[in-house]
């Protein structure tokens, strides 16, 4: 497996817009960075909007000792959109993503871009994550995900079959597949789908590589009833680019918008119990 950054450099993409928590971005950026055993050849942030003066100073002091490259995005454009004008701006085919508030653990991109490195077959490789509130020594819950490619591609047409926070994939298939696109609270799920229908080649290593940032909100926001309209018009989508069939769309549906519109109580038992490990 590689670790020499001269022999296998990478981009991380972040996005960051103005309602980030200071000291979590701090806490984000120097685990890809400081705590890495393999680093990163360019970490490029885009700032989706103009940002607090707490955030700058963050991303100035972090820019002292770090490779960064920030775009800077006049509006906040949203996710979706912030992440390709990053992706533009990467240097390198590989890319790995994080978000501003999780922790990567110290090995993640040893063992993720070395895996890359040596399966020129595989064109996007995800990891488990661990879940966490307050500090990362209290997990709650572990999101693991089939391993192989055609287990991932069975699992994709039921639910997101990919850890977006843990990712770390090749810039020409995803540029191959359109890019991310503007589908809310989706943009990555629908990128999966359109990079698998592409003829993309996905892994998830069974190894927990990340702590997610969770409370009570993540799960909240995971709900409600306009979740579940976007969550309608996601399946809709899918059925429309011939991804999954009528009854794979109506079943999607009905377990899927359920689940939304649980109470959030219930729901976040559904997450801890039922899909996660």
């Amino acid at each position: 497996m590689k670790t020499n950054i001269s022999d296998s450099p990478f981009s991380v993409l972040l996005s960051v817009y103005f309602k980030e928590n200071p000291l979590l971005l701090k806490q984000a950026l120097e685990s890809i960075w400081l705590a890495q055993t393999a680093k990163p050849a360019e970490i490029v942030i885009v700032k989706d909007g103009p940002l607090t003066d707490e955030l700058n100073q963050v991303i100035d002091d972090f820019s002292k000792t770090a490779p960064v490259k920030i775009v800077a995005l006049e509006k906040n454009q949203g996710l979706g959109a912030a992440l390709n004008k990053g992706l533009a701006h990467c240097q390198y085919d590989i890319v790995a993503r994080m978000d501003s508030d999780d922790v990567s653990k110290p090995t993640r991109f040893e063992k993720q871009i070395g895996f890359l490195y040596g399966s020129p077959d595989i064109d996007l490789v995800s990891a488990s994550i661990d879940e966490f509130t307050e500090t990362t020594g209290h997990i709650i819950s572990t999101r693991r995900l089939p391993e192989f490619h055609s287990e991932i591609e069975k699992f994709a047409k039921k639910r997101c079959p990919v850890n977006h926070p843990v990712v770390v994939f090749k810039k020409t298939a995803v540029l191959k597949a359109g890019g991310y696109q503007h589908f809310p609270l989706f943009e990555d799920y629908f990128l999966w789908v359109r990079m698998l229908m592409s003829g993309a080649k996905f892994y998830n290593l069974q190894e927990s590589l990340l702590y997610f940032r969770a409370n009570a909100d993540t799960f909240k926001r995971r709900g409600g009833f306009k979740h579940a309209i976007d969550d309608i018009k996601l399946q809709i989508k899918f059925r429309k680019i011939g991804f999954i069939t009528f009854y794979e769309m109506i079943r999607n549906i009905v377990y899927r918008a359920t689940v939304r519109l649980f109470p959030n109580f219930i729901r976040v038992l559904f997450y801890k119990k039922i899909l996660r490990k």
